[in-house]
């Protein structure tokens, strides 16, 4: 029977499926700051799901995305089976990183600075109302004590160490996509002693804080030769580019106005710009089956039908909110920052891209800002090592590219990539073969395949958007 230690407690853990699980949660403390101690500690949540066979291995931690996802929340929802079959590894712990979930968190600040529903800016201009509020909430949260040094990618790789620790571990394994994937990078330049193996999905390195504008170009030929394999969407879509550049013209010209009823029974109008568009469509892009809403919506607009972006504006829109921030989200990647080389190729590139400037907003736009957080030069350099890593990598991946997930892991000497074709940002359960190629690298086994071909969706029709 396995058991409790010092700082944990029995639980059943229930997913949103329905299903449960026995399982411990647990808390540790941790520095918030180690480079000053007066800055004092900050408590760190976990779940620990126990293994299932007689020889576990190391324990393998999940870190989430973000920067802000929680770890026991990630366990609850689609990839709860994953997390289960994990365990004929080792111990799984779905980790809520500093400032996420269940861990320790400072209040969310929700700033004076506005931007009015019906305000015809410039981007210049709403990148400065957000540096604004940065400044704002900054002040707002070292006033309540917040010493936001302490909201780094560099502070919690070290988070990683003392857990290790905490669990009576020689060594741990990570299991990591996106911004995760980014903790686990730091980590391998950090701990790389302290690490087993590796996994990574939707791969950030530690200088991809910010995209490359040229790569959401690639993604689109991507797109549109995906979209050109099925007969009823390519007549729909010949010209995905095109489209796109054609209402964005339009509305830089004269933005659209649309009447939003909100499910509190109000309406408001909006005056639709091309940023507001950008933004959705930067998370849009991250998964294939919403790329068909991104289309869909582009070309609505096109014909002068606001009903899909309306349908969208209900549920991601509220007007009139002053901008609000989460220190942890704000801070990690303020302080994980940019290269000057790769700032000066963003915005060489940034005008031609679809997106234009927005895909990880409001970074670069609040580089100004902080100064006093930002890691610096060394922490963007690497990692190096021969550390196992597995770097799973889906080609309409639209948040991080395939062409990036080889430069964040060029100082590796022992990867082994694995491309998912028609895979997106989450991948993780679009196969069977993902899971098995996870199973036989945590095993120590070489991949039946560096490929995976998965059916992409039917970018004719929308995917269920409930409500």
């Amino acid at each position: 029977m396995v058991h409790a230690t010092p700082n944990e407690e029995a639980i059943t853990f229930e997913a949103r499926s329905g299903e449960s699980v026995e399982a411990f949660q647990g808390t540790l403390t941790v520095p918030m700051n180690r480079n000053d101690p007066a800055s004092g500690t900050t408590e760190l949540a976990y779940v620990r799901f126990p293994a299932t066979t007689d020889t576990p291995g190391n324990p393998i931690v999940y870190l989430s995305g973000g920067p802000g996802g929680s770890g026991i929340g990630t366990a609850k929802g689609p990839r709860f089976p994953l997390f289960m079959a994990m365990r004929q590894h080792g111990d799984v712990i779905a980790f809520d990183q500093r400032g996420t979930g269940q861990s320790q968190q400072p209040e969310r600040c929700t700033s004076s600075v506005t931007i009015g529903k019906m305000e015809r800016i410039s981007d210049a201009e709403h990148a400065m109302r957000y540096r604004l509020a940065v400044r704002e909430c900054a002040a707002k949260w070292q006033a309540d004590g917040v010493d936001l040094r302490g909201f780094t990618t560099a502070e919690s790789a070290q988070d990683l160490s003392d857990l290790r620790q905490h669990l009576g571990a020689d060594q741990i394994s990570l299991w990591s996509i996106s911004y995760g994937s980014h903790l686990a990078l730091a980590a391998l330049a950090a701990i790389p002693d302290e690490l087993d193996r590796v996994i990574m999905a939707a791969t950030e390195g530690l200088d991809q804080t910010v995209k490359l504008p040229s790569r959401t170009l690639s993604y689109f030929e991507r797109l549109q030769a995906a979209v050109d394999q099925q007969p009823e969407a390519a007549q729909l879509y010949p010209d995905i580019l095109g489209v796109i550049s054609r209402v964005h013209a339009k509305l830089d010209a004269e933005p659209m106005t649309v009447t939003v009823p909100m499910r509190d029974g109000t309406t408001h109008n909006l005056l639709l710009q091309k940023r507001h568009l950008q933004q959705f469509m930067g998370g849009l892009i991250s998964d294939p089956q919403y790329a068909a809403v991104m289309l869909m919506m582009y070309r609505q607009i096109d014909m002068g039908d606001p009903t899909l972006i309306t349908f969208i504006l209900q549920r991601f829109w509220t007007p009139d909110e002053p901008i609000t921030l989460s220190a942890m989200s704000m801070a990690m990647d303020r302080a994980s920052g940019i290269t000057p080389a790769r700032l000066k190729a963003f915005e060489q590139q940034a005008a031609a891209s679809p997106v234009g400037a927005f895909l990880n907003f409001p970074m670069p736009q609040i580089l100004a800002e902080l100064p006093e957080i930002d890691a610096g030069p060394d922490f963007r350099d690497g990692p190096f090592g021969d550390t196992p890593v597995l770097m799973l990598t889906g080609t309409l991946d639209g948040r991080t590219y395939p062409e990036g997930h080889a430069e964040a892991t060029a100082g590796l000497s022992n990867v082994e990539q694995i491309i998912v074709e028609n895979a997106g940002h989450n991948l993780f359960m679009t196969s069977p073969e993902v899971g098995e190629a996870m199973h036989n690298f945590m095993r120590g086994e070489p991949a039946k395949s560096n490929r995976i071909v998965v059916e992409a969706p039917d970018f004719a029709k929308l995917p269920d958007l409930g409500g």
